[in-house]
């Protein structure tokens, strides 16, 4: 039987891209309202809700846990596009749930 959960948060970034694996030090944390059962294997989704800047937002998870995730707007970056890594504030729905 899978748990789900959802949620959304306002997220922006002031920072440059990053693009070195394990750099999270601009990462957000987000807490599960309830945390699931220990040793449970978590599933979380993204998807940015609103249009608010003219560049196109990528978005970073990271530690992905029963308690909770990071995340970090973190613009496109790559195949000809270079964003600065700044965004300004955007809503993002998340959906975590066990596999």
């Amino acid at each position: 039987m899978s748990i789900i959960q959802t949620g959304k948060l306002n997220l922006s970034s002031e920072n440059p891209v990053e693009k070195k694996g394990g750099q999270t030090h601009t990462f957000t944390r987000v807490d599960f309202p309830t945390p699931f059962p220990s040793g449970s294997d978590v599933i979380v989704q993204v998807t940015v809700q609103t249009f608010n800047g003219p560049e196109t937002p990528g978005v970073r998870l990271h530690d992905v846990s029963e308690t909770g995730f990071s995340i970090r707007m973190n613009e496109l970056f790559g195949a000809g596009v270079t964003g600065d890594g700044t965004h300004v504030r955007e809503t993002v729905g998340w959906t975590a749930y066990t596999v």
